[in-house]
């Protein structure tokens, strides 16, 4: 039983670990992708900037504290899930770690990931929730990498709910745990850029269409709030009819070359919920 209940040190220095290290994940996929954002706005590649504003310093500064918040909610519920390994809730996974598993699982896993956040997504679209769950998230209608994090309390609790329910049901290899911790902030990072990343066609390209990009994620921040919820891929918004009907005129005038005569396709303005 000893064993079993960790010290008061034991869960001050475990949760100091895991705030660390979702904090370095954070920092650093967003200041990879602002340098990079920042650095292609002083090429051709400016005129890839999705909405004519631009955010600014107090964005930023508000971002950043609540994606702080946000990784301390990370901290503390990474306690109860290590702790749930050591009661036997959750059980390591004991099969073949060869790279095909750790990838086939690695796959499942972000398309279970992808599921759980456009259903979750769209219910805090709703009247009951929106308010008190995911406004301030609504608050960066010009999203910037440091926007990925930036969560209320219960929206960051609600997001790392995911993966217990998973480990729950499915034991799996550390390794494709890992590889899905990294990408999730790679990928978050890169769609709230506000400057399109993806090359141009890939909104009708035949594997391109099904892959969220950064005009996609923009638009449901910018205004479409009712469309566009999906969180790494587009088939549930295909599926149920709530990807943005601009969408893809929206994606071919953003990433037109420089200086084109692309006819203007604003996102129309939506409510929250």
């Amino acid at each position: 039983m000893i064993d079993l209940i960790p010290t008061a040190t034991a869960i001050i220095a475990e949760l100091a670990d895991s705030f660390v290290f979702n904090f370095k994940r954070y920092a650093i996929a967003a200041t990879v992708i602002a340098i990079l954002v920042w650095t292609l706005k002083r090429t051709a590649w400016r005129s890839r900037q999705i909405q004519k504003r631009s955010p600014g310093f107090a964005d930023f500064r508000r971002e950043f504290l609540a994606s702080v918040g946000a990784i301390m909610v990370f901290a503390v519920l990474n306690i109860f899930l290590n702790w749930g390994f050591r009661i036997g809730i959750f059980h390591d996974y004991q099969g073949t770690q060869s790279l095909w598993v750790v990838a086939l699982f690695f796959a499942a896993m972000t398309l279970g990931h992808d599921t759980y956040y456009y259903w979750t997504h769209r219910a805090m679209h709703t009247r009951l929730l929106f308010r008190t769950v995911h406004r301030y998230h609504h608050r960066s209608v010009t999203p910037s990498p440091w926007t990925a994090y930036s969560f209320s309390l219960p929206e960051a609790a609600l997001n790392f709910i995911y993966l217990p329910v998973w480990l729950y049901f499915i034991p799996t290899p550390q390794d494709a745990i890992w590889s899905y911790v990294i990408f999730q902030i790679i990928r978050n990072t890169m769609q709230h850029a506000g400057l399109e990343l993806h090359p141009r066609g890939t909104a009708t390209h035949p594997i391109g269409k099904w892959i969220v990009t950064t005009t996609h994620h923009d638009m449901h921040h910018g205004g479409g709030f009712t469309h566009n919820y999906g969180a790494w891929f587009t088939f549930w918004d295909k599926l149920m009819g709530t990807e943005h009907p601009a969408y893809v005129d929206t994606f071919n005038r953003v990433t037109a070359p420089a200086g084109a005569n692309v006819p203007d396709t604003p996102c129309p303005k939506g409510t929250p919920a």
